[in-house]
């Protein structure tokens, strides 16, 4: 199991007490809903950053690439 940090979380007195009275486990739900978002944003920030390697993939020149390996492997 990871190790935990404890996160404190401000909530109106009069929400958490109906939240225990109908027997809402609040950890449970802030926990889940920072895993939630987490998910959600992670492909996000997988997209900006596949852009960002796009613009230095397009400098590359493939011809010359495959040309390169072409006379490695002819010179074994």
């Amino acid at each position: 199991m990871g190790s935990y940090i404890t996160v404190s979380v401000k909530v109106r007195r009069d929400l958490a007490e109906r939240a225990r009275a109908l027997g809402v486990n609040i950890s449970e739900v802030v926990r889940k809903a920072i895993e939630e978002e987490v998910r959600r944003r992670e492909p996000e920030l997988s997209r900006k950053r596949l852009e960002s390697v796009k613009d230095l993939l397009d400098l590359i020149d493939v011809d010359r690439v495959m040309k390169s390996v072409r006379e490695d492997r002819e010179s074994r």
